[in-house]
């Protein structure tokens, strides 16, 4: 049976997805890494440049904000100093390439997480959320056999607006928890 908990760490979660979706916005459909997972160091170092607008080679809270806005996202004060503290290896308060490099790594680890959920919701939703017919139906195409009662209950846990169905936001913290 399944066994589900109870993302706490939201701040994190919406963080990492708001300098994701900007990431991706920058490199403006140049990906990151190629197809083999490789990184594409001329890629990120252009992105790097793109990033670091007084050129001191580094990237500061204030100016990952700047282009995280200059790309349509919105990232608070706060958001870009966790990013930059979870990031800056030397403790300088910046990022500089390397850890800049690992930043973006790591987005696109998180960018391909999405897509591999986005397909699994697609597999239960069938009118673009979960309800717990739709999630009774392919727990017993996997061989799990349970009462719409249970599939109820399940849902229950993870619907954060009460809605009784699960929208795919609310599947994404029941897949990463």
């Amino acid at each position: 049976m399944f066994h589900f908990r109870r993302n706490e760490d939201k701040k994190k979660t919406t963080t990492t997805t708001t300098i994701t979706k900007a990431a991706a916005a920058t490199t403006n459909c140049v990906p990151v890494s190629d197809n083999s997972g490789s990184s594409n160091k001329g890629e990120l170092e252009r992105v790097f440049t793109y990033f670091d607008e007084n050129g001191d080679g580094k990237v500061s809270p204030a100016e990952l904000r700047k282009c995280v806005k200059a790309v349509g996202g919105e990232l608070t004060v706060e958001e870009a100093e966790m990013a930059v503290r979870l990031s800056d290896s030397d403790g300088d308060g910046l990022l500089g390439i390397e850890d800049f490099t690992k930043l973006m790594e790591g987005m696109e680890e998180e960018r391909n997480k999405e897509s591999e959920l986005i397909g699994a919701f697609g597999m239960y939703a069938m009118e673009g959320y979960i309800t717990p017919k739709s999630l009774k139906n392919m727990l017993s195409r996997l061989g799990e056999s349970t009462s719409i009662d249970n599939c109820k209950a399940m849902i229950r846990r993870f619907d954060l607006n009460g809605d009784g169905v699960l929208s795919f936001d609310e599947f994404k913290v029941m897949m990463t928890t």
